[in-house]
């Protein structure tokens, strides 16, 4: 058996060598939708990535006979760990050939890392912040993924939990969700009654309003203090702001964006639905994550001509003092329109914590099938 080395990415090569194992490892697998590699880039940067502001992070490589079998990244995220007042190391981007040897050597280095830095728990699979795919795909290895989220294969979690040590910290669960010939009653009932009882609205955004008047901001910090009490999630600074609103909605088609209004407040916003075409079959046929040469056209098809079945519904989030009003009806009233005229027959929820069953509740009217799940996992260091 080949002796199991791990090595520090000290360099852009590594790092290059670092992306590309989940493209090579992963090759031709008909459920993992690769991420693009100018993305992974972006966020694997110090240099690039804002969240690096209250973050520190180390990736590490394992070799066998000097070819690379399996990678990880260790994150400390500061700010998660004031907020929640815990002293944890993340692990992400892990990947390892069905070797245990392996598998144990990359979260031995985790480990390792993050006791030098004086933390007391390791907890993954997450990224530097909620923005980033998280939790390990343990049900639903036969569904496409998302560009949101992980796929990984089976033998990942029986590796992690023969490893001795890691526990449940949290479960997630994903929902295929039916695209209706009409709105649902449910939702159109909802929508009105709010709409004379408490003049809620839901309203579209032109360009100029997103990136010169200001509501690309709003959008950002609905998201903040939406998602605030969300296990494991650190507020956004400016800065990601910023840089999330450049990175993501230049390309959206703002049909699929509906924003809704508290006009008692002064056109105040309260909630907002973003979502997007699947780009999950694009994405598969950019070969090493990459547009060009023929990539680029394949998404286009996508995000611009909506030549794919599926809508991801990306991020949606209503201000706590409005969820008990119903105001999530407005945004499904609104959007699901858009999703008939573009011809798609399906949407993704992304991922919900399984105890969050008011957020799964209102999916009954789009006949819902829990068919993923993901865990993440913690262990005392």
């Amino acid at each position: 058996m080949a002796k199991t080395i791990i090595r520090k990415v000290t360099d852009k090569k590594g790092l290059e060598t670092f992306i590309q194992f989940h493209y090579d490892l992963y090759r031709g697998d008909a459920y993992d939708v690769p991420n693009l590699h100018s993305d992974e880039v972006n966020t694997l940067s110090a240099d690039r990535n804002p969240a690096f502001d209250f973050c520190e992070a180390q990736y590490f490589l394992a070799y066998q006979d000097e070819k690379v079998v399996g990678r990880v990244a260790a994150i400390i995220n500061h700010k998660a760990n004031k907020r929640w007042g815990q002293q944890r190391v993340r692990f992400g981007w892990i990947d390892f050939i069905d070797d245990r040897d392996v598998s144990k050597a990359l979260l031995q280095a985790v480990e390792d890392w993050g006791r030098e830095k004086g933390m007391k728990e390791a907890v993954g699979p997450l990224g530097f912040t909620d923005m980033d795919p998280e939790g390990m795909l343990t049900g639903g290895f036969d569904q496409l993924g998302t560009q949101a989220t992980i796929y990984n294969y089976p033998y990942y979690p029986q590796h992690i939990e023969a490893l001795g040590g890691w526990l449940k910290d949290n479960d997630y669960v994903e929902f295929k969700l039916m695209v209706p010939e009409e709105v649902p009653e449910k939702y159109a009932k909802i929508a009105a009654m709010i709409e004379k009882r408490y003049n809620l609205h839901a309203r579209k955004v032109t360009r100029r309003e997103v990136f010169k008047e200001g509501y690309g901001q709003r959008i950002f910090e609905i998201i903040n203090e939406t998602f605030k009490d969300l296990y494991g999630y650190s507020e956004l600074s400016q800065k990601q702001i910023d840089h999330y609103v450049k990175m993501y909605l230049p390309m959206a088609d703002l049909n699929l964006i509906t924003l809704i209004e508290d006009w008692n407040a002064d056109k105040k916003v309260i909630g907002v639905g973003i979502t997007i075409p699947s780009l999950s079959r694009a994405l598969q046929k950019c070969r090493n994550g990459r547009l060009f040469p023929f990539g680029w056209w394949h998404v286009l098809r996508a995000l611009k001509f909506q030549k794919t079945e599926g809508v991801d519904l990306l991020l949606l989030g209503v201000l706590p003092e409005y969820r008990a009003k119903g105001a999530n009806a407005l945004l499904f009233a609104d959007l699901i329109p858009w999703y008939q005229k573009y011809g798609y027959k399906w949407g993704e929820s992304q991922v919900e914590m399984e105890t969050n069953e008011k957020v799964q509740s209102q999916w009954g009217p789009l006949e819902p099938i829990q068919h993923k799940r993901r865990r993440c996992y913690l262990k005392q260091l």
